[in-house]
């Protein structure tokens, strides 16, 4: 059995995404979280799952999203983010069956400072699922973690019950992921508040599950964003074992991991990190700074091998070096480097030839 024996090619929502991430947790594999920021990114990140024979999840970013839609608009009242969330995610949605691989298709980050584009993700929900009978995106992440836990519930209640008659999947987050990531910085958090505590997980599955079963938890076990020198960063993803525990022996039933886990900061982490994470529930990971990296690395390597070739339009004996400029090359050495990595993540999560 496989994943296709569940769900089929191309953007999952509403009860699909369920089923997959079920699957994901029954079957102890995680899916890898891309952040992108161009068609480009995402033509690479569905490649990889494609070539992995893996189901995947795309995600875009507040500052992702307005890049993608023209960093030349003007972004009052996150206008030019929300226009350009719904272009990535109509170009997902055109392309995504093609390759072949189960999609989700989520927004990442979206703190309370940001909330006008949540609610304009949401709005374009609504007027898909009006056509077409589901959201445009499979999920969507609220970052209240800033505020207090009571406001940080009481937020994605409300935005829970709107989403609930679409079946569209809510993430949340309680306790801070530290470090710097895509304008949201929290280097300079208290440690606790790196920590998530059992009862506070409780609280929340008590409070959402009551609304709908869409939704899933990230939880602070000291995850930071970035990559960091071994040693600076104190991850604990056994902690997460507790969380499921403590939600168990309230539910009083036989599943021993009841909550959907996601696991912010995975760049850098090290394979037995993701692995005891992987094991404790955890269903999502997000990439973000690696697969970065990997995109300029394919353009770095290409331009120290072809130095020479690019230095004008004419080479030092007067021919053509349009082939070695044509953003078509180059960037293309982008997508196979990212591709690279994505699929190590694969590996790495246990989803690989999962299909």
């Amino acid at each position: 059995m496989g994943v296709f024996d569940i769900v089929p090619a191309g953007v999952l929502t509403g009860d699909n995404v369920m089923k997959l991430f079920s699957y994901a947790k029954e079957h102890h594999f995680a899916i890898p979280a891309i952040n992108v920021t161009s068609s480009s990114a995402i033509n690479s990140v569905l490649e990889a799952a494609r070539d992995s024979k893996s189901p995947v999840i795309i995600q875009i970013s507040q500052g992702g999203a307005q890049f993608f839609g023209g960093k030349g608009l003007s972004n009052d009242g996150q206008a030019a983010s929300i226009l350009g969330a719904v272009a990535g995610a109509h170009h997902v949605r055109t392309v995504a069956k093609s390759y072949g691989v189960p999609v989700v298709l989520h927004s990442d980050h979206c703190a309370k400072k940001l909330e006008p584009w949540f609610v304009g993700m949401l709005e374009a929900d609504e007027a898909y699922f009006k056509q077409h009978g589901e959201p445009l995106f499979s999920s969507h992440m609220l970052d209240f973690s800033e505020e207090s836990k009571e406001h940080n519930i009481a937020a994605c209640k409300k935005y829970l019950t709107r989403m609930a008659p679409m079946k569209l999947w809510l993430e949340m987050e309680i306790g801070i992921t530290g470090g710097e990531e895509d304008g949201v910085d929290n280097t300079g958090v208290d440690n606790a508040s790196l920590y998530t505590q059992p009862e506070d997980i409780w609280d929340i599955y008590r409070e959402l599950s009551a609304v709908a079963p869409h939704f899933s938890i990230a939880a602070a076990f000291g995850n930071v964003h970035g990559v960091y020198k071994p040693g600076n960063v104190r991850l604990h993803p056994e902690l997460l074992a507790k969380h499921q525990a403590y939600v168990k022996e309230k539910l009083n039933t036989v599943d021993n991991h009841p909550v959907f886990l996601v696991f912010h900061g995975g760049s850098g982490s090290t394979k037995d990190e993701i692995k005891t994470a992987v094991q404790n529930g955890v269903v999502k990971m997000n990439i973000d700074t690696d697969t970065q990296y990997a995109y300029w690395e394919g353009v770095l390597k290409y331009y120290k091998k072809n130095e020479s070739r690019l230095q004008g339009v004419l080479d030092a004996e007067e021919k053509p070096n349009k082939k070695y400029y044509d953003p078509r090359v180059w960037l293309r050495e982008s997508e196979l480097s990212m591709k690279k990595r994505v699929q190590e993540a694969f590996n790495d999560l246990g989803g690989a030839n999962s299909l």
